[in-house]
């Protein structure tokens, strides 16, 4: 979600929304490269990964594009029809155009193109105080906060202490893609994201740029069975690496394992240069970040999701 601020000014009638089920490669660069401009103003991405990666693809969704008298692309909206019944949404409009009512307008257009029984939910990206007044005026509460935490890799890292019988290695393409799948769906039974990533999800992202197997570890014991896993990202610039995703299988927690494939990553990201180590959490999960608060990092920025009753 944007940041417009609330404004008694009507959108010009000439503006046009329009409701897409799929977007074309023109679109699609225009689409990104508003989400660049946003991102490069407001300090966070407007648009998650999933939903970049999304873009071309044939995942049930519904693109709403608003073009202004010039046609030129003022602000767009994604909305995540993968559950009908509990849709999320995303939404941004160009900082050059902003206090316009665009992003209200896109707003209404969003809640016209869902079940009005449905939960939705939309994210703002940044916790901007003029989303949080949107998301007021049209009845939205507060629903979930994910923090963006950051430590630096030039710190020390403690050396990780695996379990007894556990041991780490690369992820094997092609091998290791079905076993992990399923521990990630383990892992992540009760997340409403991260739990439901299945083989299409795991290759989509595997057919990345940034995609290096060496800096997905898994954790195994004596007999081969995944136990935990850490998928560690370098971003495009080059500049900071991500706790991608971590994970453990429930019946190994309590031993340190989630402890140690931290270390492991963050060691790894250290070793390859990068200055800065990232990693998103839900603000609930205490315990993660308790873990990541006592391992150095500190809070950087807020993602909010907020969600009509």
């Amino acid at each position: 979600m944007p940041d417009p601020v609330p404004t008694p000014d009507p959108v010009p009638p000439v503006a046009v929304v329009e409701r897409l089920d799929r977007l074309d490669t023109g679109q699609i660069r225009q689409v990104l490269a508003l989400a660049g401009a946003a991102s490069a103003t407001d300090g966070t991405d407007p648009l998650p990964e999933q939903v970049t990666i999304a873009l071309d693809s044939a995942a049930p969704a519904r693109h709403l594009t608003l073009a202004d008298t010039h046609r030129t692309l003022v602000g767009y909206a994604h909305l995540d029809l993968a559950d009908p019944a509990a849709p999320v949404a995303e939404l941004v409009v160009h900082p050059a155009h902003r206090r316009r009512g665009y992003g209200r307008r896109l707003l209404a257009e969003l809640l016209d193109a869902v079940d009005p029984a449905a939960p939705l939910r939309i994210w703002a990206h940044g916790d901007h105080p003029s989303a949080a007044a949107l998301a007021l005026d049209h009845g939205f509460t507060r629903d979930r906060v994910l923090l963006q935490l950051r430590r630096r890799l030039t710190a020390p890292l403690p050396e990780p202490t695996l379990p007894a019988g556990v041991r780490l290695r690369a992820f094997v393409p092609g091998r290791d893609d079905a076993a992990w799948v399923a521990l990630n769906a383990t892992a992540f039974a009760d997340h409403p994201e991260q739990g439901r990533w299945g083989l299409p999800q795991l290759r989509a992202r595997m057919a990345q740029p940034w995609f290096d197997p060496a800096g997905f570890l898994l954790a195994e014991d004596t007999a081969g069975r995944l136990l935990g896993f850490h998928w560690t990202k370098v971003h495009a610039d080059a500049a900071v690496g991500e706790v991608y995703v971590l994970g453990v299988d429930p019946t190994a927690h309590g031993g340190g394992l989630g402890r140690a494939l931290t270390l492991a990553g963050l060691r790894h990201l250290a070793g390859a240069g990068l200055p800065r180590a990232m990693l998103y959490v839900d603000e609930s999960n205490t315990a993660a970040v308790r873990l990541y608060t006592r391992l150095g990092f500190l809070r950087w920025s807020a993602d909010v999701s907020y969600r009509r009753p």
